[in-house]
């Protein structure tokens, strides 16, 4: 088959896609609401579900709140980037394997660009004089936006005892463990709490496993094939991709966890960029919407910066490398999610599961705002972001 028979191949599917039942026409709907929140949703994980519940539970009724959380529930436990692996998951429930993949490219590409560009123009600047002092509002905003997000959600996830019990002690735990990696055995302890509910939950016919273990195969024979080929042909292309692959991997907690492990590895091990370009590109980035994780573009641009071509494939490989593991771990664990809630003890801890991501999404707000001066300015904006979300419809893209 040529390439030209390729490409009408692929745009046949595409239209079939999209145009072949009118139920895929609900697709494109689908994707302009995630660009509409590419182009909206400021702040990390915590805050961006806040948004979520806004466009896609509330306004469009993709799927319940319940539904929701036990999908952000199971992204926490994955590590990778959690709210990219959110909209993926559902976009997959609700077109496939296609849809995903729209909806991971539709997601990303404004804020991918934007860092991008930045990268490109950092670097081709002798000096940068241009204040941020205009970012000091934004966080404020983001913890009384993140605040709006536990209230809601507490108030309509958790019904019972057990789940307001977990959810004080999971804010408790994370308070006192504020490690990314103990957030993955809160929920799982939180799951674990409140599975002695499972004889009260309805039994229910169980139906056969079909699933195929290629995205796990995928994942691991990348991770292994990336990191033996990097060290042998230390080739810089391929050594920068394995370095996000391994953080996409292994980091929990989503963007503002990989912020630091970044800083680690590409300022103070390697002194690919100075702590002045890391801290620049950190501090635009925040008042950026979209993924976190998109700062992995401005750090492959700088880190291949040689020449702008060079630049560039250096933002895409890095982009690339750290969302592709998340990606293919949620395609895996989503082709049986559906079947796992048919046991009873998995539907009762799915209760502890969400009062626990609850509670930590509740923690966070303390958490973030210890790295602030409390003064009454700053106490005033979040409690009136706060109040405003709470008491006015002012939609959240607003208040930034």
């Amino acid at each position: 088959m040529s390439f030209s028979d390729w490409l009408l191949l692929i745009r046949i599917r595409l239209h079939r896609f999209f145009f072949g039942k009118v139920e895929y026409l609900r697709h494109w709907l689908f994707l302009k609401d995630i660009l509409a929140l590419a182009l909206t949703t400021f702040g990390g994980p915590q805050t961006h579900l806040a948004f979520f519940f806004e466009t896609l539970v509330k306004k469009r009724e993709y799927l319940t709140e319940k539904d929701l959380m036990e999908l952000y529930a199971l992204c926490q436990i994955l590590p990778g980037p959690s709210t990219t692996q959110l909209l993926t998951a559902i976009a997959y429930q609700k077109g496939g394997l296609t849809l995903a993949f729209f909806t991971l490219f539709v997601w990303s590409l404004p804020a991918f660009l934007m860092m991008t560009a930045f990268g490109i123009l950092i670097n081709a600047l002798n000096t940068y004089e241009i204040s941020l002092h205009f970012t000091r509002f934004m966080k404020p905003i983001a913890i009384g936006i993140m605040a709006y997000a536990a209230w809601r959600i507490s108030t309509r996830v958790i019904q019972t005892k057990t789940a307001w019990v977990i959810f004080f002690l999971s804010i408790g735990l994370c308070l006192y463990y504020p490690n990314p990696y103990s957030f993955p055995i809160i929920l799982l302890l939180g799951g674990l709490l409140s599975t002695y509910k499972m004889e009260k939950q309805e039994k229910k016919d169980k139906t056969a496993w079909h699933f195929e273990w290629y995205y796990a195969f995928w994942y691991m024979g990348i991770f292994a094939g990336t990191a033996i080929l990097a060290n042998i042909l230390q080739y810089k292309p391929l050594l920068l991709f394995e370095n996000f692959y391994r953080n996409g991997s292994l980091i929990f907690g989503g963007g503002q966890v990989l912020i630091p492990a970044l800083y680690n590895e590409f300022v103070s091990f390697k002194h690919q960029l100075s702590a002045d370009e890391f801290l620049t590109g950190y501090a635009f980035g925040q008042v950026l919407p979209g993924p976190v994780f998109s700062f992995s573009a401005y750090i492959g641009s700088l880190s291949m910066r040689s020449s702008l071509s060079e630049s560039i494939i250096g933002a895409i490989i890095a982009t690339t490398g750290v969302y592709l593991p998340g990606t293919l771990l949620i395609l895996f664990v989503m082709q049986f999610w559906d079947k796992l809630k048919e046991y009873r003890i998995i539907r009762a801890s799915l209760e502890g599961i969400s009062a626990a991501s609850a509670g930590m999404i509740s923690a966070g707000s303390f958490i973030l705002s210890q790295s602030l001066n409390l003064d009454i300015e700053t106490l005033g904006m979040i409690a009136g972001t706060f109040l405003i979300l709470c008491f006015t419809k002012t939609p959240i893209a607003l208040v930034f």
